[in-house]
């Protein structure tokens, strides 16, 4: 999920990491019928913060050069791939999250309401919002 959301194997791995860690220091607080909900939760969360980290660092940065043209068929599926991820990372914020939650780690809607903080109702609805402008982008993408 933290991949997902950040992009970035490494700093998915910190934001898990720091998550687990502050779980521990609050174990004697936590039900631990519901620790993997506040897993979740810390998760998400984290991972908020780091890429409002990000975008801060971003707008100090000078915009990269363009990439080279595919040289195979994996750079191919790794292209498409990308495609796919840079149109979930334009959605805004609480679609992406939803449709992280619900199609990479296969959510309920109660289960993703209780890690966003939202109703079930906001669930549907950004899920059905993102998925709507995610196959517009892709749509738009494979017509360029």
């Amino acid at each position: 999920m933290a991949v997902l959301l950040l992009r970035d194997q490494g700093l998915a791995e910190d934001v898990v990491q720091d998550s687990f860690v502050a779980m521990h220091g609050r174990w004697g607080r936590i039900d631990p019928a519901k620790a993997p909900a506040y897993l979740r939760q810390t998760v998400v969360n984290r991972a908020r913060s780091a890429l409002r980290h990000r975008t801060v660092v971003a707008r100090h940065r000078p915009e990269p050069l363009p990439d080279g043209a595919p040289a195979d068929e994996s750079v191919l599926r790794t292209e498409q791939r990308s495609t796919v991820l840079d149109a979930l990372a334009e959605l805004p914020t609480r679609q992406r999250e939803v449709l992280v939650l619900r199609h990479y780690l296969d959510l309920s809607e109660a289960d993703i309401a209780a890690t966003l903080g939202i109703s079930k109702g906001a669930v549907k609805s950004h899920a059905s919002r993102g998925a709507a402008a995610l196959r517009t982008r892709l749509s738009m993408e494979e017509h360029s």
